[in-house]
C-alpha cells in the first residue's frame, strides 16, 4: 500500500511518493460468442495478474456491465472486451501483459483492436525499475509485443510532458487518405477524458488526511468528489497515513476514478472518466474546483462515433479566456481510430481562487 520511497535532503531523511500513474487500456475484438467475457476471468487470476504489477486488490464493486477494483496503487476496470488498469508509485504494470493476453485468450479473445499506453513525465524517474526507467524502454518493451506500435511525446520534453504509445488494427483498414472502413464506423462510441493535477491546494488536500478525516467516505463528501458525477456508485478507500483512491461506476456501464498524493512538497491528482458528454467544459471547471491545483494537464481521447468526437473542437479555443488559467501548450492528433486533445494550463493569478 502506498510505498513511500526514502529520499535524502540536508534536512534528513523524507519520504516520496510517486504520484503520476502508468495508464494501460486494452480492446479486444469482438466474438461471435456472446458467453466470452473478461469479467469471467477469476479473482485468483487477476491476483496473479497484479502480482506482476506489483500492487493488490483492496476492494471490488461491479453492476451488468462493468467490474471495478480498488487497488494498492490505484485501480483496475474490466468489462467484456476492454480492460484498463492505472497504477502509481513504483509498478510495473507492463511487466503483466503477457500474462493478460493469455488469460484474455482462455477467454475467448485472440485479437487486439486497440491498446493505449500513457504517462506524464516523473517527478522521480531515477526511482522506477524496469521495464519503466524511462519512455524509450517502455516503448523498446511494448514493440515486443506489438511490432506495429506508434510512440508520442506531448508538451515539453524538458518541462511538462505526456507520453503516450498506440496500437490500433485500424491503421490496417485505411482504403485512401482519410478514408475509414464501414467496419469501423460502426465501432462502439469511446471517449476518455484525463486531468492530471500539481501544485494542490494544501486546504484541499488536508482532508485526504487521516490527521483530519476519520474515513474514505467522509472524505469523499467533505471534498464535493461525490458530487462531480452524482450518478456514480462510489467505492472509496483513505489510505494510512495519508492518501486516497475512489472509483465510481455507474448503471450505463461508465466509470470515474480519482487518485491523491496529498503531501505538500509532491501533491498530485488525477481525474479520469469515460462518460459521454457534449461539453466537457464544466466538468474541467468542477473538478479544477474541488481540487484547486496550481498546474494541469487535460487530454481526451474520442473516436468517430463519440458524442465527445466534435465537441472536442470546443476546447480548442482559448479556455483561459474565459478563466483564471494560461495556457501553456496545446497539440491535438489524429489517428485512424480516435481524435487526442492535449492542453496544459497554469495559474494566471487573476483572482483569489488558486
Amino acid at each position: 500500500m502506498r510505498t513511500f520511497i526514502p529520499t535524502y535532503t540536508m534536512s534528513g531523511n523524507e519520504h516520496f511518493f510517486e504520484g503520476a500513474e502508468k495508464l494501460l487500456e486494452i480492446w479486444f475484438e469482438e466474438t461471435s460468442d456472446n458467453r466470452n467475457d473478461l469479467r469471467n476471468i477469476a479473482r485468483c487470476d487477476w491476483e496473479n495478474v497484479l502480482s506482476h504489477v506489483n500492487c493488490e486488490i483492496i476492494s471490488f464493486s461491479k453492476n451488468d456491465l462493468i467490474d471495478a477494483f480498488v487497488l494498492s496503487e490505484s485501480s483496475m476496470f474490466v468489462s467484456k472486451r476492454r480492460w484498463i488498469l492505472k497504477t502509481c508509485g513504483t509498478t510495473t504494470p507492463l511487466k503483466c501483459l503477457s500474462e493478460l493476453i493469455r488469460l484474455a485468450s482462455l477467454n475467448g479473445y485472440n485479437i487486439i483492436t486497440d491498446l493505449f499506453y500513457s504517462r506524464k513525465n516523473f517527478i522521480r524517474p531515477d526511482a522506477q525499475v524496469s521495464p519503466h526507467k524511462g519512455f524509450t524502454e517502455e516503448v523498446s518493451y511494448l514493440d515486443t509485443l506489438f511490432p506495429n506500435g506508434r510512440s508520442y511525446c506531448l508538451g515539453s520534453m524538458n518541462l511538462e510532458c505526456w507520453y503516450l504509445y498506440t496500437f490500433s488494427r485500424s491503421d490496417m483498414k485505411l482504403t485512401g487518405p482519410g478514408h475509414i472502413t464501414d467496419e469501423f464506423l460502426d465501432a462502439d462510441p469511446d471517449q476518455t477524458i484525463e486531468i492530471l493535477m500539481q501544485n494542490l491546494d494544501v486546504n484541499a488536500m488536508s482532508v485526504f488526511n487521516k490527521k483530519n478525516t476519520t474515513s474514505a467516505s467522509e472524505a469523499t463528501s467533505i471534498s464535493g468528489i461525490d458530487k462531480i458525477l452524482p450518478s456514480m456508485h462510489i467505492d472509496d478507500f483513505l489510505f494510512d497515513p495519508c492518501g486516497y483512491s475512489m472509483n465510481g461506476i455507474n448503471e450505463r456501464g461508465e466509470y470515474m476514478t480519482i487518485h491523491i498524493t496529498p503531501e505538500n512538497l509532491f501533491s498530485y491528482v488525477s481525474f479520469e472518466t469515460n462518460v459521454a458528454l457534449t461539453n466537457y467544459r464544466n466538468l474541467i471547471n468542477q473538478v479544477i474546483n474541488t481540487f484547486k491545483p496550481g498546474k494541469f494537464i487535460v487530454t481526451i481521447f474520442a473516436n468517430k462515433c463519440s458524442l465527445a468526437y466534435e465537441t472536442m473542437k470546443e476546447l480548442e479555443v482559448e479556455y483561459s479566456k474565459e478563466s483564471h488559467w494560461k495556457r501553456t501548450d496545446m497539440q491535438c492528433c489524429n489517428f485512424p481510430s480516435y481524435n487526442l486533445l492535449f492542453a496544459q494550463y497554469s495559474y494566471n493569478g487573476k483572482n483569489n481562487c488558486k
